[in-house]
């Protein structure tokens, strides 16, 4: 009976109620700018005040504490790092759980455990709310685009419900599950990604040491059957494609340090379900090694200033 009040006071909520944003990073800042553009009353935090400017100049309101957003906004958005800083902003002494009204609306966009995900969600029901994880895929071209894709896991009828504020800062919104399922999506899809960017950087650096134009290679693998993200949107070459990481001295974008994480957080899902995934555990410690070398903060297409480096070290 307590599950079904909190689905009626959630689908009775406005469609232009408040949105509370957490998390303002490369991702969250595009997606909560999104929402503001779309006419959204919007509610933003962030650990660092500067990533909030643009969104108060185009009219979002600044507070200082999750907690804060919870008093204002009756649906939230999280898009966070790690499952420690989502747990922190979530059950932390400032957090949302401290003040969320009963009926509240949390999505975590955050690819994190898929069992933080579902605790959080355990422990939203209790408080009165319900969370649905929902981390995208589609970079930081994507969020700036509005062309995510949403992997939504949680209830469905209440996926339902979140789903037009999601399609305002996507294209794609797709429902997998349980709680949590949103999450194991995501770990598969990031697994494939860093697998495809490290191939897609390997023949990259091949065809230009057999004196190809990386810009006729790129144009025949995108019209071939290497074709790929990676490749055609992605491209990890500096001057493929403009207004990508590559060409911006690998700067934004989808930090290596992050690509790391996911990739830890799929070697240990496949520890946990007996799965093999050789590749996938490669490129684990590849990545491992940039973030060693310095490389953490820079996007993850790196990988291929990263080959080359080691080449030139030989």
């Amino acid at each position: 009976m307590l599950f079904r009040a909190i689905q009626i006071q959630v689908r009775c909520m406005s469609s232009r109620s408040k949105v509370g944003f957490i998390g303002l990073g490369n991702m969250g800042g595009p997606m909560a700018l999104n929402l503001v553009r779309k006419g959204h009353p919007v509610v933003v935090y962030d650990v660092f005040p500067e990533s909030m400017t643009q969104l108060t100049d185009e009219g979002a309101i600044m507070v200082h504490h999750p907690a804060e957003v919870a008093e204002k906004a009756d649906r939230i958005i999280t898009m966070l790092p790690t499952s420690a800083h989502v747990k922190e902003v979530y059950q932390g002494e400032q957090g949302v759980f401290k003040s969320a009204k009963t009926g509240s609306l949390l999505i975590d966009c955050s690819t994190i455990e898929p069992d933080v995900s579902f605790n959080l969600s355990e422990e939203a029901l209790k408080k009165g709310c319900v969370f649905l994880d929902a981390p995208v895929s589609g970079g930081t071209v994507g969020a700036k685009a509005g062309t995510l894709t949403f992997m939504v896991g949680g209830p469905e009828n209440e996926y339902e419900s979140a789903k037009p504020l999601l399609q305002d800062m996507g294209k794609n919104v797709v429902y997998c599950g349980k709680a949590g399922s949103g999450q194991a999506a995501k770990i598969c899809n990031n697994m494939l990604l860093a697998i495809s960017m490290i191939g897609t950087a390997e023949t990259m650096n091949l065809g230009l040491r057999l004196g190809l134009d990386p810009k006729l290679l790129a144009g025949i693998l995108n019209t071939s059957t290497g074709r790929c993200w990676s490749s055609e949107v992605y491209n990890p070459v500096p001057g493929i494609l403009p207004n990508v990481p590559s060409s911006n001295n690998y700067e934004g974008g989808f930090g290596t340090a992050l690509m790391t994480k996911d990739l830890g957080l799929a070697q240990t899902a496949a520890t946990t379900t007996g799965t093999t995934i050789p590749l996938g555990s490669l490129a684990h410690q590849l990545y491992r090694l940039m973030v060693t070398r310095g490389l953490g903060k820079k996007d993850f297409s790196a990988i291929y200033a990263f080959l080359q480096e080691m080449e030139n070290a030989k």
